[in-house]
């Protein structure tokens, strides 16, 4: 049985024109669709096995937001900042917690800082930070379908 606040999308690459999204009623919709259906939570923990796009989908995010900056994993950074533009005005920070060895590294750099910051923070391998993570994180889980598609699900 589905959860009244849970939500699932369906995510195709097309060649031409990109990351396309599309509801559950098959209707193509912006990626900024998760943001609103989520406000006024700022904290996104995307979960999923390596490769399943969850760097692409960030990015798309991202682009969609408004920001001009190159949207890209900061597997070795750990965090990026983007400026966004109008509505979304302000940073966006973007963790890839992978590398992290153990929470106290998170807590080294100031993961806190950022997370409770009001700014948009999404997260790649949030499992590493959960115990940082604020209470009304939303989760995003990203699986590969056997047809090359992704099932976004949020909750």
């Amino acid at each position: 049985m589905k959860s009244k606040n849970m939500s699932t999308y369906t995510i195709k690459n097309d060649e031409k024109s990109g990351l396309l999204l599309f509801d559950e009623q098959g209707k193509e919709v912006s990626a900024l669709e998760i943001l609103k259906q989520t406000e006024p939570h700022r904290v996104y923990a995307f979960d999923g096995q390596m490769g399943a796009g969850k760097t692409t989908f960030i990015k798309k995010l991202c682009e969609e937001m408004g920001t001009m900056d190159v949207v890209n994993s900061p597997t070795f950074a750990i965090v990026n900042v983007y400026d966004v533009e109008q509505p979304y005005r302000g940073e966006v920070y973007h963790f890839d917690c992978y590398r992290l060895k153990d929470i106290r590294e998170a807590m080294d750099f100031g993961a806190e800082e950022y997370l409770y910051s009001g700014n948009y923070c999404f997260i790649e391998w949030p499992e590493m930070i959960e115990a940082l993570l604020p209470e009304d994180t939303v989760w995003v889980k990203i699986d590969l379908m056997p047809n090359g598609d992704r099932k976004l699900t949020i909750k």
